[in-house]
C-alpha cells in the first residue's frame, strides 16, 4: 500500500509539473531598459534565430528594443543584454502603407501602444495602424501583418542591407557590405547579407536567407547608390538584384493579413530554405507556434526549477532569470560555414569575462547535455582556429576583456566530473596554449597594445615578471585574472597527473601578489593591488580606477573590488588584508553607502561594491572564508531585494547574456559556486521549497522551515539527513547524485558554522600568516601621478618599441637589397655558340617570364642584358663586342650577364627549356658542357 501511495504521489507530481504553465512567470522585458539591455523578441533556448524589433533611438539598441523611439524593422537575428556595440539586427522586414515611390527615403515606424510581449509572442502597434505579431523557432521566424482597411496598398519591405548602428564612435559599428536579392517564380525570395564589425570587431560575415509570404504579391527590388544616402541605383520589376550599397525588395499585397515565413542558415540559401519548411512549414498559425514554443521553453527550461513559493513578485524574478540565462550562446551545429567537424558548434558569447562566475556553472546543473556539447565546442574552436574564445559572435572571437577565462570554464568542467565526450587531452592542449603563447595583436582601437582578439595579450610581461607593467592595458585586473587562470590549468593538470605542469601552474597562480603594495592605504585599510612597472609600484587611489576602461590598469571596477578577487587563494589573501578581523571590516566597507566618491556607483548609494558588475559578484559571500556566514546571506539577501525587480528597468547593470540573472537564481537557491574547485558556499534560500531536476532523473530537494522576509539568518541545516556545520559543501555532496538540504531559518544570526572554513587550495600559509612572510619588498616607482603616469609609462613604452621596430626594418630592407644587388650581379646566361639568337630569345622568357615575338625580343632583352667576355672579371662589363644584325654577337669565349630575373632562387637553378639548355647547379655553372653527339658549347643559367 505504501509503494502504490508513493508511486502515485509521484505520477501525480510529474502531471502536475508538466502541466504547469511557468511560462506564465516570464516577463519578457525584464531588464529591457536601464542599461539592461536584454532582447524582448521571441526566441526558443540557445535559438539562433532571435526575432524582433529594431528602434531608433539615436543611441545604440544593443538588442534592439527600446521603450522609445521608432521601429526601423523587425529582423530575425539580435543578442540579449550586450553592450560595446551593437551586433544583428540582419534579414530584416518592415510594413509599410501605401504607394513607396522611394525605398530608401525614411519609413521608420511610430509606436502606438506599449508593446505586448510573452514567451514566444510579441506584439507590436504601429503609428500607422499596422500591427505586428511575431514568433520563432531555433532557426526560423513568423511574421504576421494586420494592415488597416482602406488606408494603403499594404508593402513589405524586405531590406538586406539593414544592420543595427552603433553612435558610439569607437570604429565598431557594423557595416553592410554587399549581398544579393532573388525573387523567384512561385513569389518567394532567397539571398544574402555580408556584414561586419559589431562588439567584437568581426571581419566579413554572411548570412543567407529564404523567405514565404503565404498571400499573393507583387514584387519590385531596389538598390541604392550610397550606404546612407537616398539615392537610387535601380528600382523596378527585376526579379534579381545585387549591390554593395542598399539593397532590397518590396512585396505588395491586396489582402489586409499577410503572414511571411522566413528562415536563415549560415551555409546556403537552400539550407535557410530547408530550416523555415522543416520548422515552420505552410500554414502553421501563430497560436501553434507560439504554443509551441511555451512548450518547449516549460519542457527544456523552466520545469528545472519547481518551488511550492507563491509570491507572484518572487516567481517572476526566478523565472524570467531562468528564461534570459537561456538566451545564449546560440546553438548553430550543423551551421559552421568555417570547417566540417561531427562536434557541436555554439556561437554569441557575451562575454566568459561575464559568464564564468555564475552562468556555466548553473547551466552545468540545469543543462548538462547543452553544457558538455559547450565544452566542446569550445575545444573545436581551438582546434580550428588556435585559441578557444573568451567571447564570439558571428563567427569570430573577439572582445578578451581580461584573461583567457574559457580556462576557467574547462576547469570547473573538469573537477565536477564532465568527461562524457569531451577530449580533455586537446581541452588541455587549448589551456596550455593561453597561458603559454601570446596571439598577435589585432590593434583594437579600444586598446591597440596587444591583442583582445582571443588569448593572454599580456603574456609577455607574465612570464617575464609575474607581473604585469603598464605596458599592457588593464594591467592590474589581467593580472587578477591570469592567476585565475593559471589555477585552473593546475586543476586539469592535476587531474590529468601532470605533475610537473601543475607545480609551475600552481605557482604562477599565486603571482597576483605581486601586484599588492602592503603600503597603499585607503579608508584606514592597507594593502590593495596596484600598477606595477619594472621600478616598482605606482601610487594608486584605491577608490579610482581612472577611466575603468581597455586601457587602464583596472578594467570595469575600482582597486578596491579587485583587491577580493583571489578567490583561489582566499588565505593569503585574508592574511595580506590583516587577518580575518580586518578582512571582515574591509568587506563590511565595501557595503557602506556614501563611501565611494568616485562617482560609479551613485545608483547603488555610493557604495564601493557595485551589484551591476561581475568582479563584485562573490565578494558579498566571502565572510564565510572568516566564520561570518551570517553576514553572507544578510548582504546578498539585501543586494538581490534591492537591486533585482520584474520590471523592464530591473536589472542593477547590463545583463550580460544573463550573468546578472544567474547571480540571482544563486541567491535564490542559497547556494554559490565558487568557479573552478567542487566547493559550493551556503547562503540560505528564498523558499519554503524548491526542486531542481539534475538530469537522468537525479534531484537536489531543498527545503525551509520558518522563513520569512525577515527571518532569513540559518539557524541549522541537514545535508541528506546529516547534520551540517559547514558554510560549504561540494558538487559530490549535492550534486553528483542529487542530496537533500533542510534548513532552519531565523530572524537572528546563529552560530551554527563551527566547521572548518571554505578550502583555499592555492595557498601555502593560514590566514592569520604575517604579510612580510609572504611578499617581497617592491620600491615605489618614481613619478608617482597614478592614472597619468601609467599612462606615460605605456607611452614611452610604446615609443621604444616603435624605434626598435623601425630599425629591425630598416636593417633587414638593407639586407635584403644586399642580397637582391648581389643575386643580380651573379646571375649568369650561357647560350650555345650555333643557337646564338634563338637561345637567347628562349633565356629572355624563361628568365624574365615575358612573352616576346621574333621581332621585338632583340630590343627588350638588351633593357636587361649585359655582356662580357667569359673568364673576365665580374666588374668588367660592357665591353666592346662586335654587333651582328643589330644584335652583339657571341663567341663561344662569350658569357651573358643577366643582371635581373623573376625566375631564379637561391641554390635552385630553374630549367630553361629548348635546344642547347639545361638545368645544372651552381658549382657546375660555370663549366662547359658538351651535349652527346656534338661538339656545341652551351651555357646555362645560373642562380
Amino acid at each position: 500500500m505504501y509503494l502504490y501511495t508513493a508511486l502515485l504521489g509521484l505520477i501525480t507530481g510529474v502531471v502536475a509539473q508538466s502541466t504547469i504553465d511557468y511560462s506564465q512567470y516570464v516577463l519578457t522585458s525584464n531588464g529591457e531598459a536601464s542599461g539592461g539591455n536584454t532582447f524582448p523578441g521571441v526566441s526558443l533556448p540557445f535559438g539562433m534565430v532571435k526575432l524582433g524589433p529594431d528602434m531608433f533611438t539615436g543611441s545604440d539598441s544593443y538588442s534592439g528594443a527600446a521603450l522609445s523611439g521608432n521601429f526601423t524593422g523587425f529582423s530575425m537575428m539580435h543578442e540579449s543584454g550586450t553592450g560595446g556595440s551593437p551586433k544583428y539586427g540582419v534579414v530584416s522586414q518592415m510594413p509599410i502603407l501605401g504607394d513607396i515611390t522611394n525605398p530608401l527615403v525614411n519609413m521608420n515606424g511610430t509606436r502606438a501602444s506599449t508593446d505586448i510581449t510573452s514567451v514566444g509572442y510579441y506584439k507590436a502597434s504601429l503609428g500607422s495602424n499596422i500591427t505586428v505579431e511575431l514568433s520563432a523557432t531555433s532557426r526560423a521566424g513568423f511574421y504576421q501583418y494586420t494592415f488597416p482597411e482602406g488606408k494603403g496598398t499594404p508593402n513589405v519591405v524586405v531590406d538586406v542591407s539593414h544592420v543595427l548602428p552603433s553612435y558610439r564612435k569607437q570604429g565598431l559599428s557594423q557595416n553592410y557590405l554587399g549581398g544579393n536579392i532573388t525573387v523567384l517564380e512561385d513569389g518567394h525570395y532567397e539571398g544574402f547579407g555580408d556584414y561586419n564589425n559589431g562588439w567584437n570587431m568581426a571581419p566579413d560575415w554572411r548570412i543567407y536567407f529564404c523567405g514565404y509570404f503565404e498571400n499573393p504579391a507583387t514584387s519590385k527590388t531596389f538598390t541604392g547608390t550610397s550606404l546612407n544616402g537616398s539615392a537610387i541605383a535601380s528600382y523596378g520589376t527585376e526579379k534579381s538584384a545585387s549591390s554593395k550599397t542598399r539593397l532590397g525588395a518590396i512585396f505588395s499585397f491586396s489582402t489586409t493579413t499577410v503572414v511571411s515565413r522566413v528562415g536563415i542558415s549560415f551555409i546556403s540559401s537552400a539550407q535557410a530554405c530547408e530550416n523555415v519548411n522543416s520548422q515552420i512549414p505552410s500554414g502553421t498559425t501563430l497560436s501553434t507556434l507560439t504554443d509551441d514554443a511555451k512548450s518547449v521553453w516549460n519542457t527544456e527550461v523552466l520545469s528545472k526549477v519547481t518551488t511550492t513559493e507563491t509570491n507572484k513578485t518572487n516567481l517572476q524574478l526566478l523565472y524570467s532569470s531562468l528564461y534570459f540565462m537561456h538566451l545564449l550562446p546560440s546553438n548553430r551545429t550543423g551551421e559552421n560555414p568555417l570547417w566540417a567537424s561531427s562536434e557541436p558548434y555554439y556561437d554569441d558569447t557575451f562575454t566568459t569575462w561575464d559568464l564564468f562566475r555564475c552562468t556555466f556553472s548553473l547551466l552545468h546543473i540545469l543543462q548538462p547535455v547543452a553544457y558538455e556539447e559547450y565544452i566542446r565546442s569550445l575545444i573545436d574552436i581551438f582546434r580550428f582556429e588556435g585559441y578557444m574564445p573568451d567571447a564570439r559572435s558571428s563567427n569570430f572571437n573577439g572582445a578578451t576583456q581580461g584573461g583567457s577565462n574559457s580556462d576557467n570554464v574547462l576547469a570547473d568542467a573538469y573537477v565536477k566530473g564532465v568527461r562524457g565526450a569531451v577530449n580533455w587531452t586537446t581541452g588541455y592542449q587549448a589551456m596550455v596554449k593561453n597561458a603559454e603563447v601570446t596571439p598577435l595583436n589585432n590593434n583594437d582601437p579600444r586598446d591597440n597594445s596587444s591583442s583582445t582578439k582571443e588569448g593572454r595579450g599580456a603574456l609577455p610581461d607574465w612570464l617575464q615578471y609575474g607581473y604585469i607593467t603598464p605596458k599592457y592595458g588593464r594591467s592590474v585586473s589581467r593580472a587578477v585574472e591570469y592567476s585565475f587562470n593559471d589555477f585552473s590549468l593546475y586543476q586539469v593538470a592535476t587531474g590529468l597527473g601532470m605533475k610537473d605542469d601543475a607545480t609551475n601552474y600552481l605557482k604562477r597562480s599565486r603571482n597576483w601578489v605581486n601586484h599588492w603594495n602592503p603600503n597603499a592605504t585607503s579608508l584606514g585599510f592597507n594593502g590593495f593591488l596596484v600598477p606595477r612597472s619594472a621600478l616598482g609600484f605606482i601610487k594608486q587611489d584605491p577608490l579610482s580606477c581612472g577611466g575603468c576602461y581597455w586601457g587602464d590598469a583596472y578594467y570595469e571596477a575600482l582597486p578596491w573590488e579587485y583587491s577580493f578577487n583571489m578567490h583561489h587563494d582566499m588565505n593569503t589573501l585574508i592574511a595580506l588584508s590583516g587577518g580575518p578581523s580586518t578582512f571582515v571590516n574591509r568587506l563590511d566597507t565595501m557595503f557602506k553607502p556614501g563611501i565611494n566618491t568616485s562617482g560609479r556607483s551613485s545608483e547603488f548609494n555610493n557604495t564601493i561594491f557595485n551589484p551591476g558588475n561581475e568582479p563584485s559578484f562573490t565578494t558579498p559571500y566571502l565572510y564565510s572564508y572568516v566564520g561570518r556566514q551570517d553576514l553572507s546571506v544578510m548582504q546578498s539577501r539585501y543586494i538581490a531585494k534591492s537591486y533585482y525587480s520584474p520590471t523592464p528597468g530591473g536589472l542593477p547593470g547590463n545583463s550580460d547574456a544573463g550573468a546578472m540573472e544567474s547571480w540571482l537564481i544563486w541567491n535564490m537557491l542559497g547556494l554559490y559556486p565558487m568557479v573552478g574547485q567542487t566547493t559550493f558556499l551556503i547562503g540560505s534560500p528564498w523558499f519554503a521549497n524548491t526542486t531542481i531536476q539534475l538530469g537522468d532523473g537525479k534531484t537536489l530537494a531543498m527545503t525551509t522551515v520558518d522563513g520569512s522576509e525577515s527571518s532569513f539568518y540559518v539557524q541549522s541545516l541537514k545535508v541528506n539527513g546529516n547534520p551540517w556545520n559547514q558554510s560549504w559543501l561540494t558538487w559530490n555532496d549535492v550534486f553528483a547524485n542529487g542530496g537533500t538540504m533542510d534548513f532552519v531559518l531565523g530572524p537572528q544570526p546563529s552560530n551554527w558554522t563551527t566547521g572548518s572554513a571554505p578550502p583555499s587550495p592555492a595557498s601555502m600559509v593560514s590566514d592569520t600568516a604575517n604579510p612580510n612572510s609572504i611578499l617581497t619588498p617592491v620600491p615605489t616607482a618614481p613619478d608617482p601621478k597614478s592614472h597619468h603616469s601609467i599612462e606615460r609609462e605605456r607611452r614611452r613604452t610604446m615609443l621604444r618599441e616603435i624605434v626598435f621596430v623601425i630599425l629591425a626594418i630598416t636593417v633587414v630592407t638593407i639586407s635584403c637589397a644586399g642580397i637582391w644587388y648581389w643575386r643580380k650581379r651573379n646571375a649568369t646566361v650561357k647560350v650555345s655558340v650555333d643557337d646564338q639568337e634563338k637561345g637567347l630569345q628562349q633565356a629572355a622568357m624563361s628568365a624574365r617570364g615575358n612573352e616576346m615575338s621574333s621581332n621585338d625580343y632583340k630590343q627588350k632583352l638588351l633593357r636587361w642584358i649585359k655582356w662580357r667576355p667569359m673568364g673576365a672579371p665580374k666588374g668588367d662589363l660592357n665591353r666592346s663586342i662586335t654587333t651582328k644584325n643589330g644584335l652583339r654577337s657571341i663567341s663561344e669565349d662569350t658569357m651573358v650577364d643577366v643582371r635581373e630575373s623573376d625566375n631564379q632562387s637561391p641554390g635552385k637553378v630553374p630549367i630553361i627549356k629548348g635546344k642547347g639548355f639545361h638545368e645544372t647547379s651552381t658549382e657546375e655553372a660555370l663549366e662547359p658542357w658538351t651535349p652527346s653527339g656534338t661538339n656545341r658549347r652551351v651555357f646555362d643559367e645560373r642562380g
